[in-house]
């Protein structure tokens, strides 16, 4: 393996989706990863490829970033072995589907942790580090839900308004920084998020919306690199997320509610 001088890549939800092929995205573009997600076997498989195509470093921690103190046992995982980190891909999410008082409350919460708290555990635990880079990134994955309530998809619409409006506010104060911080913000990938949530109405939506993890993954690398602060890939999406600033917020829920009724 040749030696890489780049810092490396901490990408959490690797295994698969949206932050899988960043991953492969960012291999192309020489940088050693570090792999986060839960599966084991993915993340081997991942990273015995990763370095086979690519001969970058790809080392990988299987952990549940969902359980209490997880954020903290990735960051001592990258202490103690040294890696420089220059870029932070915030990516692990998943999403729950069905009337909020029918849904489960554990599950509810497991998400609010991993969409949210992980976030910004992670982004304040390894500041210090970052910020030892002449430039670093942090890219936070949302989604087009932040810009709008959805019914049956509620707590997981919230979540992404979170992400939005923490990584708006968390670019402001990294302004005169190294750091540059982008929200990314998909609409329907096609991934296995909807088939997590149990939400077999997105499946279908997607087969007529959804864009491929892989040029998502483009545009999201891009768009980390081009220091932007906020970008909606896709033309739908983007008139989707303009028709919800200016229609009524009642039509646009009645409507939303019609795309993800139960």
């Amino acid at each position: 393996m040749s030696e890489n001088k780049k810092p490396y890549a901490l990408i959490t939800g690797a295994s698969k989706g949206i932050g899988k092929s960043i991953a492969y995205e960012l291999a192309k573009q020489g940088y050693s990863l570090l792999l986060v997600a839960r599966s084991e076997q993915e993340l081997k498989t991942l990273s015995d490829d990763l370095q086979l195509k690519y001969g970058i470093s790809a080392p990988f921690l299987s952990i549940d970033l969902s359980i209490n103190d997880a954020s903290l046992k990735v960051t001592n995982w990258v202490k103690m072995n040294n890696y420089p980190i220059g870029i932070l891909v915030n990516n692990a999410g998943y999403g729950v589907w069905g009337d909020f008082s029918k849904s489960s409350l554990t599950d509810q919460l497991g998400m609010m942790q991993l969409n949210m708290n992980v976030i910004v555990e992670l982004s304040h635990l390894l500041l210090p580090a970052l910020s030892q880079q002449k430039q670093a990134y942090i890219l936070n994955i949302s989604s087009t839900a932040a810009y709008q309530a959805v019914p049956t998809l509620a707590v997981y619409s919230a979540t992404k308004a979170f992400v939005l409006s923490f990584t708006r506010a968390l670019r402001f104060e990294l302004a005169k920084t190294s750091i540059s911080v982008t929200c990314f913000s998909p609409g329907p990938v096609n991934t296995g998020f909807a088939s997590r949530a149990g939400l077999e109405a997105l499946n279908k939506m997607a087969e007529k919306f959804n864009m491929q993890p892989d040029e998502v993954a483009k545009m999201a690398v891009k768009a980390m690199f081009s220091k932007k602060s906020e970008v909606i890939p896709g033309f739908t999406n983007i008139i989707s997320v303009y028709a919800n600033r200016i229609l009524p917020k009642a039509f646009i829920e009645k409507t939303a509610a019609g795309i993800y009724k139960v």
